[in-house]
């Protein structure tokens, strides 16, 4: 079995595991008392870098990094991420660390609080403010979503390193083809159903969007209510929710290899944010979401209550893949069967925050 490396952000500390030899070890916290509200393993060079995204309630956020899978971790001596001082702002938090593609390997994107992209080009060590999307003519009109105006995920196209796709809350997804010097916004068939015109240029509520992995113009999007799905790299959306015993919930994420597979964790309601049915189960579609099967082999089959939030939901690289959840009852669970059965692997954390995978060497 193909060794692998998680990370588990939690509102206290970040927890590391390894499965070697089939057999799952969980070290931790690192950065104790620390929120970890992003995680990134970066496997493009000669040695993995995990990449981390704390917040110290005295010191503020950071980016640190590891080279040595967490053994030791680095904090640059300035700070990564800096809002300039003509943006009359500073950084409230980074919620997203996102290495950009094999065509690009020494850019790492992070995105931030307040609504802010951010470019680096030595792997997460120094970042710069991506001006464009920072100064967009729509900014002004943006609004907080319930975690704040953040812009909570990035997606690089692999074929085209100028491609990148963000989702800003409670702003909605915007592109840029030309490497961040233009944005345009891009929810054509995504509601709003929050605002008296549910199909507005922007003001969408995106909590997630995945990348399939042999059709890159396929996108997964999991809404403020509503599942919906790509086909032309997000220029237009159609709903893929039928099926779904709720279509409100955070997180999305699309299998490592095969077409057309996809995972959702479905949550009761905005008002009412609790697994669907108080049953703790993970929904996978293998058809582009036109249906969807509710996975719960070794899950907890009682009345369940643990939330998972956009970035606790995810994949690894292995072959079969590796799907894993944390939710904020502080349990992380693993499937190393494409999905197909589960098992516990920790118990008690605090509250799960993002979770990351990655097979290594």
């Amino acid at each position: 079995m193909t060794d692998v490396l998680l990370a588990v952000g939690t509102r206290k500390g970040l927890f590391i595991g390894h499965r070697r030899r089939g057999t799952w070890q969980l070290s931790g916290p690192h950065f104790p008392a620390q929120a970890v509200y992003s995680l990134a393993i970066d496997t493009r060079g000669a040695r993995p870098r995990l990449l981390a995204g704390a917040d110290s309630a005295h010191w503020g956020p950071s980016v640190f990094h590891s080279d040595d899978l967490g053994e030791t971790w680095h904090e640059p001596a300035r700070p990564a991420v800096k809002y300039p001082k003509d943006t009359g702002t500073s950084l409230e938090r980074v919620w997203q660390l996102h290495p950009a593609g094999p065509a690009a390997p020494e850019v790492v994107y992070a995105g931030t609080e307040p609504g802010g992209l951010f470019r680096s080009e030595d792997r997460g060590e120094t970042f710069e403010l991506v001006r464009a999307l920072w100064e967009h003519p729509s900014r002004e009109k943006w609004v907080p979503g319930g975690g704040g105006l953040a812009v909570h995920t990035v997606l690089t196209d692999p074929r085209d390193a100028a491609a990148v796709t963000v989702a800003v809350s409670a702003a909605g997804v915007f592109r840029t083809r030309d490497g961040g010097a233009s944005w345009a916004p891009s929810n054509t068939g995504v509601k709003a159903v929050f605002l008296p015109d549910q199909h507005p240029e922007f003001g969408q509520c995106v909590h997630k969007i995945a990348r399939d992995p042999v059709d890159p113009d396929r996108l997964y999007l999991q809404n403020h209510w509503g599942v919906y799905r790509s086909d032309d790299s997000g220029a237009t959306w159609t709903d893929i929710g039928d099926g779904l015993p709720s279509d409100f919930g955070f997180a999305v994420a699309a299998h490592p290899r095969r077409g057309q597979v996809a995972y959702l964790f479905p949550i009761t309601a905005d008002i009412d944010r609790v697994p669907a049915e108080h049953r703790c189960r993970v929904f996978r579609t293998s058809d582009s979401g036109a249906s969807w099967e509710p996975l719960s082999t070794g899950l907890p089959e009682e009345d369940h209550y643990g939330t998972v939030l956009r970035d606790a939901l995810s994949v690894d690289d292995a072959d079969p893949a590796g799907v894993y959840f944390g939710n904020r009852n502080g349990e992380v669970y693993a499937s190393a069967d494409d999905g197909d059965s589960w098992q516990q692997l920790a118990r008690h954390l605090p509250d799960v925050l993002c979770v990351r995978a990655a097979a290594v060497a």
